[in-house]
């Protein structure tokens, strides 16, 4: 199966909550050395996602960490191959958000 992509990192195989793409999008625009790639996961409803989208990220992977995305009363798994600790891809991702 062909993936199609945004900028060769954000790999798009089905749809993204509301909000939480141009996040993604300015996040490896403003870290493009450090952030290889972004696939979004499984997307969940849940009851405390209201208001601003927001990311928590969680654990670490093979090549990244795992972070969640809050917005539009669902949560997403989000899977980031980078070289980034998770305080660095933290502070990334509130730059990201403020913009």
């Amino acid at each position: 199966m062909r993936l199609r992509t945004a900028q060769n990192r954000l790999k798009v195989e089905h749809s993204i909550i509301a909000g939480v793409r141009s996040a993604l999008e300015r996040l490896l625009a403003e870290n493009p050395e450090s952030i290889r790639s972004i696939v979004p996961g499984v997307i969940k409803p849940v009851r405390d996602a209201r208001g601003e989208v927001r990311f928590r990220v969680t654990v670490p992977t093979a090549n990244g960490w795992k972070a969640l995305a809050f917005s539009a009363g669902a949560r997403q798994e989000l899977f980031i191959s980078t070289t980034l600790d998770k305080e660095a891809l933290e502070q990334a991702i509130r730059r990201a958000l403020q913009r």
